[in-house]
């Protein structure tokens, strides 16, 4: 019903300004006409152009709902003088769909429903033209077709939903959110587009602007606890037609949220608290945890626990778990049942961050804290974390260098044994005394090897007996990890620290090996060389040495000694001329005392080389013995040289020897068989006695080989040393002389000829062969003086063989 008279309304005020519109077109085209009348012929009019149409501008109302066209407007020109010879024509924005005109007549119309929100206007143009010739009557004119506004949009927020936050506890009239709203309608006309907020749902608590849509609080800091309500839905509403009655409204849903303030303290959820721990937790072993409940949230319920007080202060100690904020209570101090069985401690707990406008600094709670300490079996306890104990070097076997203890902290006080960690001493240096605990040598100690020892010493409680209760008897075993009377879990180890004291028991040295020379020509008194010593010992006083000549050396001595009193000492000589060729060397013995007690005293000789100097006494030449300082190659060197050259000749002589063996002609060049065995060499070899070939003649004289072995139990094909060393006396004049012949008579040679063939024997030898076996007669005498005349290789050949038989009897 309010639509339909607001459409009535605006029918009504369409139709009086379309009638303005025309009556004021009409006065200003009859205007035109009496100016352009009352103008001097011939004159244009600058100021006012002749108009022909009545019509410039036109106005239709949007969303017209109908069913005829709606009528617009008319247009008509003074060109048409109503005989039916004008025709009107259309053109520009929606011509002939949306807009129509009747082309005899000029009535405009439109054709369909427009909205003013798609478009708010168009632009057109019309001309008149003649029906029969088709000429334009007037020039064609443009105009507008406005479209008159309706209430037809309700108002529209930009989020369907808003969300806002405002602090708990905040003033009346806090901002909390600003919401917008817009409508579609003109706002230029009329108040179709004039807004006014209002709030239809979240009272008593907010509020809105009606004019800017901010959002406040409408209660005080006491009412808005976020701990009592967190959360809220407000409605706002917008309302067109600055909120007069028949105006559409548009909402729109607001989500606030209280966020917290810092304005509860921490509470303990119970005022007592109770823990055990056992006395054997370390240091940092967690006893218990302790809970505050705060009703704030985030970093306004963070807190810190404290312990304010107890015996228990110095012994505890609490943080907070960050993740669940509660306190942990953890161990700091040990812990001793016997000495104290329990603690009690106060606690407080408070907020890290504390806001002054709600809470004060003393907004804290307190709570007690009870901790019973269990009673455990422990190992024994030293009286020391470690020992230190110090003994001379030169201590005997036996001799006690200190002494540990340890006792039971348990209430029972069980017996405690003492034993050596045989893994901290290897040697079995040390041992203890398995009652008192008495740490002593087991050996010799040298401060010079090692001058610390570190060991450990257990001690460990003696077992109670199952069936009276009595102590088990206590053997000591070596081994401190095989002692089955001992509970090896109740156990302690303990460092002992042994330093060794020294002792003067190392007599000094010189400091290195010295080359010294002397120059054959020199000074009396001249300094030749400046020795220092060494001494292993470490005297707390620091080292003082003392230089002289040996008893041996101080009489009828080339040289002496003085010392400098700086632990040094100069060797002068004591004339001034030494002759290298009369005597190279010289041996210098110095005796060398140290300062400590006992005082150690060594003799060390100083070799002194004679040499030739120059007139600067630069050394020039020695004896045959080099001196490293001297210029030219070391001994080494010339070691290493030497030792290369005999490695390349070495090689040489090698590879010259495989040339040869490879150029050396078979042995057996002949392939007939000139005796029952021929033994091949491949070298020159040792002659008929070197030779390790098969007997063919025993195969063949099996039964007299037998009897052979058995008078002579020697090998048939081995001739007896003796016989090659020295020729044998020949008892039958049948026999000739020669070797060959000599082999044949000699009763011990084997009953068989034996052809030894040489690498330079026979055809390819300039001497030929030198067998008998290859002569007529082996009995013939023959000249063997031209073996002379083959040289030198040949001539104890020839004077071999050349012999007469009276040279070997």
């Amino acid at each position: 019903m309010r639509t339909i008279i607001l459409a009535i309304f605006c029918v009504l005020c369409l139709g009086l300004s379309l009638d303005a519109l025309s009556l004021n077109g009409q006065r200003t085209w009859r205007a035109n006409r009496k100016e352009a009348a009352a103008a001097p012929r011939g004159e244009k009019l600058l100021k006012r152009v002749r108009r022909g149409w009545m019509w410039n501008q036109f106005f239709l109302q949007e969303e017209y709902t109908g069913s005829d066209y709606q009528y617009i407007g008319k247009l008509q020109s003074d060109q048409d003088h109503g005989n039916g010879l004008v025709k009107y024509v259309l053109s520009g924005e929606g011509a002939g769909t949306i807009f129509v005109i009747d082309e005899n007549n000029g009535d405009l119309h439109a054709t369909r429903r427009l909205d003013r929100e798609e478009k708010a206007f168009y632009i057109l143009k019309a001309t008149v033209v003649n029906k029969r010739t088709g000429q334009k009557l007037e020039p064609e004119t443009e105009f507008i077709i406005k479209l008159h506004d309706i209430n037809d949009n309700e108002p529209h927020f930009s989020q369907e939903v808003y969300t806002g936050t405002v602090p708990e506890r905040s003033d009346i009239g806090t901002s909390v959110i600003q919401v917008t709203a817009t409508d579609a309608d003109d706002g230029m006309y009329g108040n179709s587009a004039k807004l006014v907020y209002s709030i239809s749902q979240g009272h008593p608590y907010f509020s809105v602007d009606p004019n800017t849509g901010v959002i406040r609080t409408a209660l005080g800091p006491g009412d808005m606890d976020r701990e009592q309500r967190e959360n809220y839905q407000v409605v706002i509403e917008a309302k067109d037609m600055a909120g007069q009655r028949g105006g559409l409204t548009g909402t729109t849903m607001v989500n606030i949220t209280l966020t917290d303030v810092n304005d509860n303290p921490p509470r303990f959820t119970q005022s007592i608290y109770q823990f055990r721990v056992p006395e054997s937790s370390k240091s940092g072993t967690p006893v218990g945890r302790i809970r505050a409940a705060d009703k704030d949230v985030g970093k306004n319920a963070e807190m810190y626990f404290t312990i304010v007080s107890g015996d228990g202060l110095d012994t505890f100690d609490i943080f907070t778990d960050k993740a669940t904020q509660e306190g942990v209570i953890t161990v700091s101090k040990p812990l001793d049942y016997e000495k104290k069985p329990s603690y009690t401690v106060e606690i407080q707990v408070q907020n890290t961050q504390i806001d002054p406008r709600f809470m004060s600094a003393g907004s804290k709670d307190m709570a007690t804290v009870r901790i019973a300490v269990e009673d455990e079996d422990e190992p024994p306890l030293f009286d020391k974390d470690s020992y230190l104990m110090e003994v001379k070097e030169d201590a005997a076997v036996g001799t006690a260098l200190g002494s540990v203890s340890a006792i039971d902290p348990d209430g029972a006080r069980s017996i405690v044994k003492y034993a050596i960690d045989r893994r901290t001493d290897m040697d079995h240096l040390f041992n203890v005394h398995p009652e008192n605990g008495s740490v002593f040598l087991l050996k010799s100690l040298d401060r010079e090897e090692a001058a610390w020892h570190n060991i450990s010493v257990i001690a460990i409680e003696l077992r109670k007996s199952v069936g009276g209760g009595c102590l088990q008897k206590n053997v000591y075993s070596k081994s401190a990890l095989n002692v089955p009377q001992y509970n090896s879990r109740q156990s302690s180890h303990v460092s002992v620290f042994i330093h060794l004291l020294d002792v003067n028991d190392n007599a000094p040295t010189f400091a290195t090996v010295y080359e010294t020379f002397v120059c054959e020509r020199t000074k009396a008194g001249q300094r030749i060389q400046t020795v220092s010593a060494v001494d292993a010992d470490e005297p707390s006083a620091g080292h003082k040495f003392f230089f002289s000549l040996a008893p041996e050396g101080t009489y009828r001595s080339n040289f002496t000694i003085r010392d400098n009193g700086d632990s040094t000492a100069s060797i002068l000589t004591r004339r001034a001329s030494y002759s290298r060729l009369q005597q190279s060397m010289y041996l210098v013995p110095v005796v060398i005392t140290d300062g400590d007690f006992p005082m150690q005293s060594s003799t060390g000789t100083l070799t002194v080389r004679v040499c030739t100097c120059d007139r600067e006494g630069n050394m020039e030449l020695c004896n045959a013995q080099p001196l490293s300082s001297a210029p030219g190659l070391s001994t080494g060197a010339l070691i290493a040289i030497l030792l290369c050259a005999i490695i390349l000749l070495m090689i040489v002589v090698l590879f010259t020897a495989l040339k040869r063996q490879r150029k050396q002609e078979p042995l057996i060049i002949s392939k007939e068989d000139v005796r029952d065995n021929v033994v091949s060499y491949n070298d020159e070899g040792g002659g008929e006695e070197d030779t390790q070939a098969f007997d063919i003649g025993a195969l063949r004289h099996p039964q007299s080989t037998a009897i052979l072995e058995e008078s002579t139990k020697q090998r048939r094909d081995i001739i007896p040393t003796d016989t090659l060393l020295y020729a044998p006396y020949r008892q039958h004049g049948s026999c000739s002389s020669g070797l060959v012949l000599d082999n044949d008579c000699n009763p011990t040679a084997p009953p068989y000829d034996s052809l030894a063939t040489y690498a330079y024997e026979g055809a390819g030898s300039v001497a030929e062969s030198l067998s008998s076996l290859g002569s007529m007669s082996s009995e013939a005498d023959q000249d063997y003086q031209y073996l002379s005349d083959w040289g030198p290789r040949f001539r104890k050949l020839a004077d071999l063989y050349g012999a007469e038989d009276s040279d070997f009897s």
